[in-house]
């Protein structure tokens, strides 16, 4: 640990994750420790898992110490999943991202660099500004497209849902007159009082990001995005939609939410 006097919690919602924590955790630890971070502490908020996270938790924590495992008793939701993580940090700045690698350590690194450079902002990760993107889009580019969707196939995500969450985004930050690109990105860090439980309540799943995104603007604070590559998941089933009929159900959430914060 280092002398930045900076101390962070980072909050991973999750649900049967336990191969992808399994790589991702101590991907994490390893990164943090080479920043200026004074101390770190990863909250892993557990919604029922029929897996054995917990029990990869207690074996993790036999090398190091700085996973904690909730178990949550309320109704599943990623959402309230967060804010329980919140509530529950120790720490002064908090961080949370999804838990299945599709955000990877390294660029948990670069917000939080960012972050010590900035202590009075938010930093958000990006798929949509300089030095974002899909992984998965980005092999459609640079490789041939039968090995692009051989590699994203046996992912479990799928190249469609890719392109619609991208064009989706590109609706709702056209409907919220955000200049925020990524106001789904569900990936992001700031100090722990930015933040309250009403962004997080009111909302079911990803939507509540754009209450998030939208209270950061009204209170003034500076919000600075950085790009990374979202990797596609290793381990276990995509939620993104992948038909346009998935696409239209799961958006209409976020369309509404759009909408009321824009008035």
């Amino acid at each position: 640990m280092k002398n930045s006097g900076v101390q962070l919690s980072i909050v991973l919602p999750t649900i049967n994750e336990e191969e992808n924590l399994r790589l991702l955790i101590p991907e994490i630890i390893e990164s943090l420790n080479e920043t200026e971070l004074n101390d770190f502490e990863i909250l892993v908020m557990d919604d029922g898992s029929s897996d054995n996270t917990e029990g990869l938790i207690a074996n993790i924590n036999q090398e190091s110490n700085y996973v904690k495992f909730i178990s949550r008793i309320n109704a599943p939701s990623l959402p309230m999943a967060i804010w329980d993580g919140i509530d529950s940090s120790k720490y002064e700045y908090v961080l949370w991202m999804d838990a299945d690698g599709s955000m990877p350590a390294e660029a948990v690194k670069n917000l939080v660099k960012i972050l010590l450079d900035n202590p009075e902002s938010v930093v958000i990760g990006s798929r949509f500004v300089d030095g974002g993107a899909y992984k998965g889009i980005l092999e459609l580019e640079e490789k041939s497209l039968i090995k692009a969707i051989f590699n994203v196939y046996k992912s479990n995500d799928t190249v469609l849902g890719m392109i619609f969450s991208n064009l989706f985004n590109k609706l709702l930050r056209f409907i919220f007159k955000s200049k925020v690109f990524d106001i789904t990105s569900g990936f992001i860090v700031g100090k722990k009082e930015y933040f309250s439980i009403s962004n997080f309540q009111k909302s079911n799943y990803g939507e509540y990001f754009i209450y998030v995104v939208s209270s950061l603007i009204k209170d003034n604070v500076e919000i600075i995005e950085k790009g990374y590559v979202c990797e596609t998941r290793k381990h276990g089933t995509s939620k993104t939609a992948t038909s346009l009929v998935q696409l239209i159900k799961r958006g209409y959430p976020y369309i509404k939410v759009a909408l009321e914060v824009r008035k």
